[in-house]
C-alpha cells in the first residue's frame, strides 16, 4: 500500500475538524493509503515561551534555539501536542503511535549554519524502518520534528523540512496540509488557485509577493524534498477533508509542486 507523509502546522492543529481524523483513519482502513504524520507547533510553543518569560531571539528571522528553548520545544511539541493528536485519532476509533524523533533515533541531524542557531537543526537520516514497523502492526505514526544529534543532543527541526525529509526516505507524497486551498494569487481583481507550480514558477511567486509569510518555508520545502525522492508535494486544505481523498482519487485540487514541467497542465 502507498505511503502518505501528511505535515501538519501547529497552526492549524486546532482548526482541523474530526472528519479529517476520520479521513485518515478510513484512507488506512480501506488500503487507499497508508499516512504518516509529521506535525509542527510553534504558536503553542510561542505561548508557552511567553508563560514561562523564556526570552527567545532571532536571525535571518530564524529562532535561535537555546538548550531552555529547546526543553520548551521538546515539552510542547513531543509531549502536549503530539499526544493531543493522537487522542484525536484514537477517539475516532484509529489507532495512532505518537513519537519524536528522538525515539529509536528516528531522525538524525546535524546543526544548521554552523551552530548559529543553536539546537537547530536539519535531518541527515530517517531511520524508517520504525515507521514501517508501525504501519505494518495497523498503527498510524504520529510524529514529533525533535531529533537526535552527536551523543545526547537533541535538535529542534522545522516541521516542514522534517515532513520532507521523512516523505524522501519513504520514497513517497508529501502533503502539506493548510487552512487555504493552495498558493492563491489576485489577477484582474479575481482570485485564483495555482494548481500547478514547477520551482521556477514558485521561485517566481515568491519573489513578486505572491507567496509571502509561512507560506514560504512550506513551498520551499515541498520544493526541497522532491530533490531528495519525493514522488510529488502538494498543499491542501485541512479544513475540507474531502479535498485530500479528491487528490488520491486524481482530481485538480490543491497547488501540486514538482521540479519539472508538467505534461498535462
Amino acid at each position: 500500500m502507498t505511503k502518505v507523509v501528511f505535515k501538519v502546522g501547529g497552526s492549524i492543529l486546532k482548526e482541523l475538524p474530526k472528519s479529517f481524523y476520520e479521513l485518515l483513519i478510513d484512507l488506512k482502513e480501506k488500503k487507499i493509503c497508508e499516512p504518516v504524520i509529521v506535525h509542527g507547533g510553534g504558536p503553542e510553543i510561542n505561548q508557552a515561551l511567553e508563560q514561562m518569560n523564556i526570552e527567545s531571539t532571532f536571525v535571518d528571522g530564524l529562532r535561535v534555539t537555546t538548550e531552555e528553548v529547546l526543553e520548551v520545544a521538546q515539552m510542547v511539541m513531543s509531549g502536549t501536542i503530539n499526544k493531543r493528536i493522537v487522542g484525536l485519532f484514537q477517539n475516532q476509533n484509529g489507532k495512532a503511535i505518537g513519537l519524536s524523533g528522538v525515539d529509536g533515533k528516528l531522525l538524525q541531524a546535524r546543526p544548521i549554519l554552523n551552530g548559529k542557531l543553536g539546537f537547530v537543526g536539519e535531518v541527515t537520516k530517517v531511520e524508517t524502518s520504525w515507521i514501517d514497523m508501525i504501519l505494518k502492526s495497523g498503527g498510524i505514526p504520529v510524529i514529533s520534528p525533535i531529533a537526535s544529534g552527536e551523543g545526547d543532543t537533541r535538535l529542534n527541526i522545522n516541521g516542514d523540512t522534517a515532513a520532507g525529509a521523512v516523505a524522501e526516505a519513504l520514497g513517497c507524497k508529501l502533503v502539506l496540509i493548510s487552512n487555504i486551498p493552495g498558493v492563491m494569487e489576485t489577477i484582474n481583481q479575481k482570485e485564483i488557485l495555482h494548481h500547478h507550480l514547477t520551482r521556477t514558477d514558485a521561485e517566481a511567486l515568491i519573489d513578486s509577493g505572491v507567496i509571502y509569510g509561512g507560506m514560504i518555508p512550506k513551498v520551499r520545502s515541498a520544493l526541497a524534498s522532491l530533490q531528495g525522492g519525493v514522488e510529488e508535494s502538494v498543499i491542501l486544505n485541512g479544513l475540507e477533508p474531502n479535498d485530500i481523498l479528491k487528490y488520491l482519487d486524481g482530481e485538480k485540487v490543491g497547488t501540486i509542486l514538482k521540479e519539472k514541467e508538467f505534461e498535462h497542465v
